[in-house]
């Protein structure tokens, strides 16, 4: 973005007032205004969440009408009577659903598409009801989304991508479209080709109507800062309680988008809790899957040990269907395997007879998982209770600072587009420094950390066999000695540890605080046992069907 653009951004920001979302101006034509938060972010500061203590909402960064001005042609025609008559056929429905109401010409691909533009600029340009979760939108979607429909329709659509308008997290290349990862220093990272599980969603059909914000280089920046934030896209905030609850993190765009109803479904990534948290904190379902099922070529990384990107959706279905679509072998990724399992024909076996649940007893003073519990074990699972082995995690720091000082480099050098200019950690500290309050508001302190850290390649072999040794400890002691086919935690407690032990994970709703913050269900299984993960997913969506839109945004 120019240097005059940002400029006049922020003097308008000094003395705009709040966008009233009692305007007799309808939403689709209205402009979003900056305002000046001074008061709410003082009120922040005294909350007794430090990661809440947010120094900023909106972007500096970032005109969110530029997100949107691509459209404005296409939206001048879709009102809000088009909105409103659409809305029962596409809020909270699955992948099948809408493509029966597809097949049936109750909706087309571009209804689908039109709708979600719409209504991302209907609450993003309102500064009540904004959740920051978009940093832009592919200008050809529109038309992308046209010739889907112009290339009719056949019934083995069901279960498949066709069509569907997905949102990709913006650590993600997309060709065409900026890949920031929320750093000012990417913000001109147009690269040249798709990611890998770019061209497979492609490939099967979808169409890409955007890119979502994250905590900055995936929350490995800034030490103790806000989940969700961004110097490109600000503060994600939660939808279930907007500046009350954290968006998890750092996949938090993603979870915040889908439990808005934003898109269809969207892609996270995970190195140790980005997926799981932010799907718990935002009820929807989150897949961490085993590192290598889903390539990470073209994916801005943290740590080649442990990155995997996974599907972020509102039921199990579309999980599956996301996940099935994005699998396939991929040369340039060296963990990468050969999918084998085909994970929407396993939902048909979803059943909880006779499943052995691990139950950590530690967990169990929890109200919401004790009488998840006994739910399970009513509909026939079978549960046991262990107490935990103890294992440390002393390293994990190290792991990450150490494989971040090598892979992003090699990202830079091989993915990035000819504009980007920094090769380095380092390189990037230098940048961020120029101007700290733009671009580093809550300091760089892990960055400084990697670029400190002298740790050896031969030590960090050696704390990478421990960590893993470890994690699958933790899982494999308790699940040998009681054969069980999963262990329950909640929301991403032991993300870490299934991280190191590379197992794979899935957030499932599993309801709300008294207070109304969502909490999840968290089933974790041995390496690429997704299938099975899924069909245990589709077995607790049936008896506890947790999942509620966020009040505010029906």
């Amino acid at each position: 973005m120019k240097k005059l653009s940002l400029l006049l951004l922020v003097l308008v920001s000094l003395v705009s007032c709040r966008s009233n979302p009692e305007s007799s101006e309808e939403p689709s034509q209205a402009l979003w205004s900056p305002y000046d938060e001074a008061a709410e972010l003082e009120k922040l500061a005294e909350n007794e969440n430090p990661r809440l203590r947010f120094k900023l909402i909106n972007s500096r960064f970032l005109d969110k009408n530029e997100i949107w001005a691509p459209f404005s042609e296409d939206l001048a025609s879709f009102s809000e009577d088009d909105y409103e008559r659409l809305k029962p056929l596409i809020l909270e429905k699955d992948i099948p659903t809408l493509q029966e109401s597809v097949r049936s010409g109750k909706l087309s691909y571009t209804d689908l598409t039109l709708f979600y533009l719409y209504r991302i600029r209907r609450f993003e340009r309102d500064n009540e009801m904004a959740l920051n979760a978009i940093i832009s939108l592919n200008p050809d979607v529109v038309d992308q989304a046209r010739k889907k429909d112009a290339a009719g329709i056949e019934e083995k659509r069901t279960y498949s991508l066709f069509g569907m308008p997905i949102l990709l997290k913006d650590n993600i290349n997309t060709e065409g479209m900026p890949t920031t990862a929320g750093a000012i220093a990417l913000a001109d990272n147009v690269t040249p080709e798709n990611a890998f599980i770019v061209e497979r969603l492609l490939d099967s059909g979808a169409v890409i109507l955007g890119k979502v914000n994250l905590s900055e280089w995936a929350y490995y920046f800034c030490d103790g800062c806000p989940l969700g934030y961004s110097a490109v896209g600000g503060q994600t905030l939660n939808p279930y309680g907007r500046k009350l609850f954290e968006t998890g993190g750092s996949s938090s765009g993603s979870a915040v988008a889908v439990a808005a109803n934003y898109a269809v479904a969207a892609v996270g990534t995970e190195t140790a809790g980005s997926i799981l948290s932010p799907s718990a904190k935002n009820s929807v379902v989150g897949l961490k899957p085993t590192v290598g099922l889903l390539s990470r070529s073209g994916i801005v990384p943290i740590s080649s040990t442990l990155d995997t990107p996974g599907p972020i959706t509102k039921s199990v279905i579309d999980n599956a269907v996301l996940l099935e679509a994005m699998t396939g072998k991929d040369p340039g990724d060296k963990a990468s395997v050969s999918a084998t399992g085909d994970y929407i024909e396993a939902l048909k076996d979803a059943s909880l007879e006779g499943k052995r649940l691990g139950v950590m007893k530690s967990l169990l003073s929890d109200s919401l998982y004790s009488n998840t519990i006994e739910n399970l074990k009513s509909h026939g699972a079978v549960i046991i209770e262990y107490d935990s082995p103890e294992v440390s995690l002393a390293g994990f720091i190290t792991l990450l600072n150490k494989d971040m000082k090598h892979d992003l480099p090699d990202y830079l050098a091989a993915y990035a587009g000819e504009e980007v200019r920094v090769k380095t950690v380092e390189d990037i500290i230098d940048f961020n420094l120029e101007d700290t309050l733009i671009r580093a508001p809550y300091g760089q302190a892990l960055f400084e950390g990697i670029a400190g850290d002298t740790t050896t390649s031969e030590e960090l072999e050696i704390i990478k066999g421990r960590l893993q040794e470890n994690g699958k400890r933790f899982f494999d002691e308790p699940m040998q000695e009681h054969a069980l086919d999963f262990v329950l935690s909640i929301d991403n407690y032991h993300a870490a540890l299934a991280a190191v032990a590379k197992y794979p994970a899935l957030a499932m709703p599993m309801g709300f605080e008294a207070d109304g913050e969502p909490v999840s269900l968290t089933f974790i299984a041995r390496p690429f046992e997704e299938g099975k993960l899924l069909q245990i997913g589709a077995a607790f969506e049936e008896i506890q069907a947790s999942r509620e839109a966020p009040e505010n945004y029906n």
